[in-house]
Order: C-alpha cells, then structure tokens, then sequence
C-alpha cells in the first residue's frame, strides 16, 4: 500500500500552516497506524518530501514531525509495515473521540500557559 499519493500530497497545507489555529479545529489529513502494535500517526501538515506534522499516538500522546521514509522502511512481525487508514476521511482534531481526552488537556495547558 502506498503510504502517500500525489492526490492526497496535494490536499496537505505545508509545514507550519496551521500554526495558531485552534487544535481541535485542524484538521486530519491522514492517520497512519501499525497494524502490528498500537501506534498510530494523525497528520496535520507535510512539507511535499518527507516530513509530517501532526500528533503521534504511542507510549504517549504528542505533537512534532515524523517521517514518510521512516515509516515507509519499517517491517513489524510478519513483514506488516505501516498503513495507511483508507476509511479514515479527513476530520478534525475536534471530532476524533479517541483524542477526546487529550485534547481537553491541551486546551487546559494552553489556557494555562499560553
């Protein structure tokens, strides 16, 4: 399965685009998962190349790049590598239950902390 298309290559803003928007506003452009282990990528933004920008959902919950190639190269038991969500849409942060939790303790932080 192809991790990236050209098609949806061009539906992603580019690296820093949505700075400043709401969390629960961005929107999802993709969800990468493993489907040997409980990992899974929400990509926000990507630069074109290689580089994501979205939340990582593993040992813990949290935003900063990731790489296409990295996850394009890694091989779980069995040979299964990343995939790609095909079924997933394109929601906003604000409307997966899974990030549900997450995401008011970020509003907390921020309203904290700026």
């Amino acid at each position: 399965m192809k991790l990236m298309t050209e098609e949806l290559k061009k539906q992603f803003p580019k690296l820093g685009a949505t700075d400043g928007q709401p969390m629960r506003e961005r929107v999802v452009y993709a969800k990468f998962f493993d489907p040997s282990g409980s990992w899974t990528w929400y990509a926000f933004e990507f630069d074109t190349k290689d580089e994501f920008f979205g939340l990582v959902d593993g040992f813990e919950k949290e935003l900063g790049s990731f790489s296409l190639r990295e996850m394009q190269s890694v091989k779980g038991p069995f040979g299964l590598g990343i995939e790609r969500d095909l079924y997933f849409g394109q929601p906003k942060v604000g409307d997966i239950k899974r990030l549900a939790e997450w995401l008011k303790d970020w509003e907390d932080a921020e309203k904290r902390y700026g």
